[in-house]
């Protein structure tokens, strides 16, 4: 429920976190208004959060496609020279977000998470229970297992991250599962962006640590 010039209405979240530390009362969000050539329940989709400063976008899947459009112009400096082969590819029963190509022509595998929630500079996932996350750090680390090359970006949809880290008391199997994962030899990264209005932009790779 959102307050527009004195109007109570109802507004789409596209984050399925709990998000309790930013959508606190007088919180200044920003909202898209649906056409009303669309049928749905709500007119509105919170598109972002003003918090201390700064913009937070609250869509989950603008990570990707931050993601897709960087590869595209090989903005991102852990996927240089990395070709985009395919979004959205099936492999068993799971599907990840990218299938790249390496520079050398091998196939990897590639699966995004947003994170919003910072707390004293350390970004941290997820915020709410994630069993689709967890199945898909064991899926990744069972293809590398088989020889394939896998690797998770988590991308913080905010500046002032400064270190990385699985939310142990939130979620700690999805925590172990990353853990695992890594452990077999899934990559793992996190990347800051800087957040406006207009754009979503990178900022920084930040330092990922996965101990408890």
């Amino acid at each position: 429920m959102v307050e527009i010039n004195g109007e109570l209405v109802q507004s789409h979240l596209p984050d399925p976190g709990r998000l309790r530390e930013l959508l606190l009362p007088d919180a200044e969000l920003y909202l898209r208004p649906v056409s009303d050539k669309i049928h749905r329940k709500t007119r509105f989709t919170t598109v972002m959060v003003y918090h201390k400063g700064q913009f937070i976008s609250l869509v989950s899947t603008l990570p990707n496609r931050f993601v897709k459009e960087s590869l595209k112009k090989d903005d991102l400096p852990m996927f240089r020279n990395y070709k985009l082969v395919k979004s959205e590819v099936t492999m068993g029963k799971h599907r990840f977000d990218f299938l790249l190509e390496s520079p050398k022509g091998n196939p990897f595998y590639l699966e995004i998470k947003s994170v919003t929630y910072v707390e004293n500079g350390i970004a941290q996932f997820p915020d709410a229970v994630t069993e689709r996350g967890t199945r898909h750090a064991l899926a990744l680390a069972e293809l590398v297992k088989q020889g394939n090359k896998a690797g998770i970006l988590f991308v913080c949809q905010r500046r002032d991250g400064k270190l990385f880290k699985p939310m142990w008391k939130r979620d700690p199997q999805f925590g172990e599962a990353l853990v695992q994962a890594y452990n077999c030899g899934v990559k793992v990264w996190c990347v800051t962006c800087a957040v406006t209005l207009k754009s979503i932009t990178l900022l920084r790779e930040i330092p990922v640590n996965l101990t408890v």
